[in-house]
């Protein structure tokens, strides 16, 4: 037995690095007897007023994340921009503390490895925020995928329609490579990681195509100066606004695709594709998977109130039929942040926090996500070139199958 599998505290001590946009989740985290919030960092002072808000008075405010190491944590939170998770999770890593980061889990190869290898070497914990795992109406389609509804996958396809994609991702920092590498990495990674959940492999070589078609040519730009001063998506966020054109205050650079489409190969087989679109007027995300035996697919996602079905087809051939062979409603449900799932997801962190076992999200998959994400836009910017995805070194990945197992897809091939 390590330092690591003692027998944790009766409440755990959790810190949050970065209180921003996502706050809110780790405010779940305050559950009597469970774990309180104790500690906060954050450089803006917008940020550590909200920490008085959201965790209470008596919690300790910093206006950076080394100065949290004094204060007895056995868990943190890393909710920065993406371009900020690697620091923070590295030095919490080292000093053996849980960690979670929020996904993607970074916005490059490099610093994903490096922190896996930092959680490898310090026989650490390291958690990764894909909610989605949890999300009622996709791990219902695995539970379908898992009984054999469709036989053996053998497709995956991902379309992504980001209908508020002008106010979310296009005036403020996640409209630059800089800081997100692209969109195909920064919203993708959700999707991506989904795939490679219901097909039971991971990417392995991609081809892509993408472009800045819409947001590019909009003169309507901000300050420099203002686009960086503490401003959120909900102060500007207007969904009465259309078309995208006629947005206003985007951010002063832009150099991300609005619009990305990748075809993927995986180990085991399976062929994917993933589809991103950030100025339709709906947004859903629709996921169809194919089997050799039936095909299955979501109509609506069941996120923030709005219904959601799934539909099987499976048990005979015929033309077009909008009666599927099984439909299953999923009742509209508006409880916490994403229908409940991000409850669940830091419910999960907790219990793996204080005493460690399998989780459904897994650092490696959040790794592979970002892998291919990256192999994509790779591919897209220099005209659909084929870019392999490298692979996690071998003890590295033995030790997160070791230590940090998920279930397995019953299926021949399955990971």
């Amino acid at each position: 037995m390590n330092e690591h599998d003692q027998a944790p505290a009766a409440e755990l001590r959790v810190g949050v690095v970065g209180v921003g946009q996502r706050a809110p989740m780790a405010a779940l985290a305050n559950r009597p007897g469970t774990a309180r919030i104790v500690s906060c960092a954050d450089p803006d002072p917008r940020g550590r007023e909200d920490a008085k808000r959201l965790f209470g008075a008596d919690v300790a405010i910093h206006d950076r994340y080394e100065r949290m190491l004094d204060d007895d944590l056995d868990a943190v939170f890393v909710l920065t921009p993406d371009h900020l998770h690697t620091q923070p999770a590295l030095r919490f890593l080292a000093a053996g503390v849980a960690v979670f980061v929020e996904k993607p889990l970074a916005i490059t190869v490099a610093d994903c490895d490096a922190l896996l290898a930092a959680a490898f070497r310090a026989r650490g914990r390291l958690y990764v925020g894909h909610n989605l795992r949890h999300l009622p109406m996709l791990r219902r389609m695995r539970e379908l995928i898992d009984d054999g509804a469709i036989g053996r996958v053998r497709a995956v396809w991902c379309r992504h329609f980001v209908g508020h994609g002008g106010d979310f991702y296009f005036k403020d920092w996640h409209a630059e490579r800089a800081n997100t590498t692209g969109l195909l990495l920064q919203k993708g990674a959700h999707d991506l990681d989904v795939i490679h959940w219901l097909a039971g492999g991971y990417t392995r070589s991609v081809v892509a195509y993408g472009a800045l078609a819409v947001y590019g040519d909009n003169p309507r730009r901000t300050a420099q100066d203002a686009a960086s001063h503490g401003r959120r998506m909900p102060d500007w966020f207007d969904p009465g606004i259309w078309p995208p054109s006629a947005l206003r205050d985007l951010n002063p650079v832009i150099d991300v695709e609005d619009i990305s489409m990748m075809l993927a190969q995986l180990d085991n087989g399976v062929l994917a594709s993933y589809q991103q679109c950030h100025f339709t007027p709906d947004y859903w995300r629709n996921y169809t998977v194919i089997g050799d035996e039936g095909r299955l697919e979501n109509l609506g996602d069941g996120i923030d109130g709005d219904p959601a079905s799934i539909n099987v087809w499976n048990r005979h051939r015929s033309g077009y039929r909008r009666d599927a062979d099984l439909t299953i409603p999923l009742a509209a449900s508006s409880e916490g942040l994403h229908g409940g799932a991000d409850q669940a997801l830091v419910g999960e962190f907790l219990r793996f926090a204080a005493a460690g076992g399998p989780t459904e999200t897994s650092p490696v998959a959040a790794r592979e996500a970002v892998a291919a994400a990256v192999a994509a836009t790779t591919s897209l910017r220099s005209n659909g070139t084929p870019v392999s995805v490298p692979e996690l070194a071998p003890e590295v990945l033995r030790y997160f199958e070791e230590h940090q197992p998920t279930e397995a897809l019953a299926q021949d091939g399955g990971r």
